[in-house]
């Protein structure tokens, strides 16, 4: 009962702040030789946009949402607003936008992340599942492990020297600044708020091993800053692995609780010197490697994949590999003992894109044939790390446990793999694969429950100094023609296409809009912001039902853009609703699904088949679009 109070609660003050940021990479590549922060000081700030643009498209978002009385009511309370408190509020932020290099920077982190109060465990963390590796033993397990870390290192050199390409949309070069954020950084957990820091002034040269809940010391750079190749992390971590055999108290475990039960654990935790230099070890790390024991075996593909993902989102439970983490990491690299791998990273300082990026680069690593990285001198051994755990403390462990598991056994996670089409398909009939794919769920969630449904999918502001994302509004008029359309026997297939193509246009056009820094949730949550820094009243805008029901996200949705078969995957952000991420591959789509189980009306597996139905009943439909005329 207290985790579901705890999750209502996060989530309330979610829709009453701001909605969940999820990861979506929108046109993204890397282009060019370019180095990373060249062109870092001449981006533009993100803009505000006009008020009047704004409330005129949040009128037209909420259409498909709301009844015509609720649809009238609306309208009065935003012209009350427009010609009341708006302009005021307008003139605040645009005055805090003059003196700020990003207007929205500090509040999202600190209303997006560091206030949140629930764990970090699902509600914020997302978990991303690798290619299932096939290890015959422990030795291979621990040299694909020695691999990605080498490959990481690599991309931290890379990172280091100002050498990784450019994030570009087109020619339009993105802020890059989130890269920096990837190592070396720590979510510290405080009373009321948690505060993140980087330790890049100690110039941290050491990783965290975490084994059977064991933390060790590994330095990973040997004399003059010469990165430990392959061969060389493989036996540490051999020697890692012989001094774990056993399990012990798992201390990590604690990060996966409510952040106030946490800050005052770790208060405790660090008026002992011992704990404190352990505790300092792992905050200053440049990442955290968890060497997992292996899931129950399962023949089910479907069921292997899904809890395989579970494994990176949570770890499995206090049985299997969540004390195994520390969830407070900004990176954390699983790799399993039966070819599990992945990662999960806390949130608050970079989006998706850059663990893509890095993963990415790992995975290229790993296969090259040769290790084309010298041995480094000065190899030193690794250091297990120290607790002194009072009873106090190890009750506070047996506390997190049952808190955890509850909060486990409350995910349904269903992850799958579409393989009627992917990108190649759609980009053939000139459409983006990523607004075909929004208006697959829309359609998807309309034939489960016969209406449509607020939807979030995230936009990239990285054109702007510092920026991060906005909202993607899915569910729109066209979007709600189209679905209604779908399945009516008497709308002709040349009319149900007319419908298919203005939902997909349209959702384009929105896209364009997040990127240029022209959508509305970030401006809106502005304007409720300013009015509360300014001891005014929360205006009616954010207190009507049209508000709560347009960011009550009963689908939050993102796209994963890695090259590899990598499945992302977290919680969904309301309790009826849906978490749900996918990959467009050429010619398939990876596709998770989350949901509660407490929540009567959601399942995942339904969902699924319904969006795997969906796309393929769009698939056949635009098999009927007739040719176009070459004349």
């Amino acid at each position: 009962m207290l985790l579901s109070l705890q999750r209502s609660t996060v989530i309330f003050w979610k829709r009453l702040v701001c909605p969940k940021m999820i990861r979506s990479f929108h046109g993204v590549r890397s282009l060019s030789s370019l180095k990373e922060f060249t062109v870092q000081e001449s981006l533009p700030s993100l803009p505000v946009p006009p008020l009047e643009q704004t409330l005129h498209k949040y009128e037209q978002s909420i259409q498909p949402l709301l009844g015509e009385e609720e649809l009238q009511h609306t309208h009065k309370v935003i012209e009350e607003f427009k010609k009341g408190i708006g302009p005021k509020l307008q003139e605040l932020l645009l005055e805090r936008a003059k003196s700020a290099e990003n207007w929205l920077s500090q509040w999202w982190l600190h209303y997006g992340y560091l206030s949140v109060r629930s764990p970090v465990v699902i509600n914020s963390n997302p978990g991303m599942l690798l290619p299932l590796q096939k290890f015959e033993g422990e030795k291979e397990q621990l040299k694909f492990a020695a691999k990605i870390i080498s490959g990481i290192l690599d991309y931290k050199i890379m990172l280091d020297e100002k050498r990784l390409p450019l994030d570009k949309v087109g020619q339009q070069p993105l802020c890059m600044q989130q890269y920096n954020n990837v190592f070396s950084g720590c979510r510290i957990p405080g009373v009321n708020t948690d505060f993140w820091k980087k330790f890049s002034d100690s110039k941290p040269q050491h990783i965290i091993v975490i084994s059977n809940n064991h933390l060790f010391s590994l330095q990973v750079f040997g004399k003059k800053n010469k990165p430990l190749n392959a061969e060389q992390i493989y036996k540490q971590l051999k020697t890692i692995k012989s001094e774990s055999k056993h399990p012990t108290s798992p201390v990590g475990i604690l990060t996966s609780e409510n952040r106030n039960a946490w800050a005052k654990i770790h208060k405790k935790l660090m008026k002992d010197k011992k704990n404190q230099a352990s505790l300092q070890s792992i905050q200053n790390s440049l990442f955290v490697l968890c060497l997992d024991k292996p899931m129950p075996l399962i023949q089910d593909p479907v069921a292997k994949m899904s809890m395989a993902g579970g494994m990176m989102l949570h770890g499995g439970g206090s049985e299997m590999n969540t004390g195994n983490r520390w969830f407070d990491k900004t990176l954390q690299i699983i790799i399993g003992h039966d070819g599990v791998s992945g990662l999960n990273y806390e949130h608050t300082s970079a989006e998706g894109v850059v663990l893509v990026s890095l993963i990415d680069h790992a995975l290229d690593f790993c296969l090259q044939k040769k290790n084309i990285v010298l041995p480094a001198a000065g190899v030193q051994e690794p250091v297990k790390l120290k607790f002194n755990i009072g009873h106090d403390i190890q009750s506070a462990i047996e506390t997190a446990k049952e808190n955890i598991d509850s909060l486990i056994d409350d995910v349904d996670l269903t992850i799958t793999d579409y393989t009627r089409f992917g990108k190649d398909f759609a980009k053939s009939m000139k459409l983006s694969p990523d607004a075909l794919v929004q208006i697959a769920l829309q359609l998807a969630y309309y034939r489960v429950y016969s209406e449509p449904c607020a939807t979030y999918e995230s936009g990239s502001t990285r054109r702007f100094k510092l920026g991060r994302t906005d909202t993607i509004r899915s569910c729109t008029v066209p979007s709600y023609l189209f679905t209604r359309a779908m399945d009516d026997t008497g709308v002709p297939v040349n009319e149900k296409l007319q419908f298919l193509h203005q939902a997909i246009q349209t959702h384009k056009n929105l896209i364009n809009d997040a990127i240029s820094g022209q959508a509305i949730d970030r401006h809106l949550l502005g304007l409720k912001l300013i009015a509360i820094e300014k001891g005014m009243n929360i205006p009616n805008l954010f207190m009507d039902t049209a508000y709560a029901t347009s960011v009550h996200h009963k689908i939050s949705s993102s796209q994963v853009s890695s090259k590899y078969n990598c499945s992302m995957n977290f919680g969904p952000t309301a309790p009826d609703g849906f978490g749900i991420c996918y990959n467009c591959q050429k010619s398939h789509i990876l596709i998770a699904v989350s949901a509660l189980n407490t929540s009567p009306d959601t399942c995942s597996k339904k969902m699924t088949n319904s969006i795997h139905q969906s796309l393929t009943d769009i698939y056949h439909l635009l098999q009927q679009e007739p040719p176009v005329s070459k004349l």
